[in-house]
């Protein structure tokens, strides 16, 4: 098996023990402290994937959907550790490790991964950054997702009154959440807006390479709507956190345009 692999599968267990070890943890009212050392490592195991793999590729691994979903993934991990602090760091993870073993764990299905990867021939430094601030944006509105998840769970059990449960006495205050997912949007429409350009500066050899483009307008679009919507018209917290995860949801269509 290539060295990439390994990384990969020891990356996904530890996503997978920092999220199970987490829940059982809250399930007994307690922090999970360890979950920040937990996808520390997870951090790690993407980084030596990353690594084995552009050196195979001879570019940013980003030349399929299953690399793409370990670049996301890898993405989110990031923006969790810089960003966790914001929320309440133990609990963010435990929501973040199991969308991280969702992802990789799609790209480690059979025929995901080419063992022996098609070496990139001629790059362009436009084109990579276009790829690459694409997928990183994803990352940031990815965790924005998660945050607004953790909002309607506490929302709910705010509204059912189970005010007791260790998990409830382990979420953040329902503004912090808020004004971290409104941030994190921003970030991500930031980053977005960064591989949008470089997207439209990058060469164009085909009328065809101009669809990513576009469809990362589309994508983009979409949240400047709600935004806009929540600027001007003003909506519930609960309509935010829901839009939020249901665009991220729908632009994951995305990928099969790449």
């Amino acid at each position: 098996m290539c060295v990439d692999r390994w990384f990969l599968i020891a990356s996904t267990l530890l996503a997978a023990v920092a999220g199970v070890r987490g829940l059982l943890i809250l399930r007994h009212g307690n922090k999970s402290h360890w979950t920040v050392w937990w996808m520390v490592g997870v951090l790690l195991g993407q980084m030596g994937y990353l690594a084995a793999r552009g050196e195979m590729r001879g570019a940013c691994p980003l030349r399929s959907i299953a690399e793409i979903s370990i670049f996301l993934a890898w993405s989110l991990t990031v923006f969790y550790l810089f960003v966790g602090p914001v929320y309440r760091i133990s609990l963010l993870g435990v929501f973040t490790a199991p969308v991280v073993v969702i992802f990789q764990g799609l790209a480690l299905l059979p025929g995901g991964l080419d063992y022996i990867p098609e070496r990139v021939i001629r790059t362009t430094f436009w084109g990579e950054t276009h790829s690459a601030m694409s997928v990183l944006a994803y990352g940031a509105l990815a965790l924005a997702a998660v945050a607004g998840v953790m909002f309607l769970v506490l929302d709910r059990q705010l509204k059912e009154q189970h005010l007791k449960g260790g998990l409830f006495r382990n979420l953040p205050p329902v503004r912090e959440l808020l004004v971290s997912l409104e941030r994190l949007l921003w970030l991500g429409m930031i980053l977005l807006t960064v591989g949008i350009v470089a997207g439209i500066l990058m060469p164009h050899e085909t009328a065809g390479a101009w669809k990513h483009v576009f469809v990362a307008v589309g994508v983009w679009g979409s949240y400047v709507a709600l935004m806009v919507v929540k600027r001007v018209r003003g909506i519930t917290g609960r309509k935010f956190a829901l839009g939020a995860v249901a665009l991220f949801v729908l632009s994951l269509g995305v990928f099969a345009f790449v």
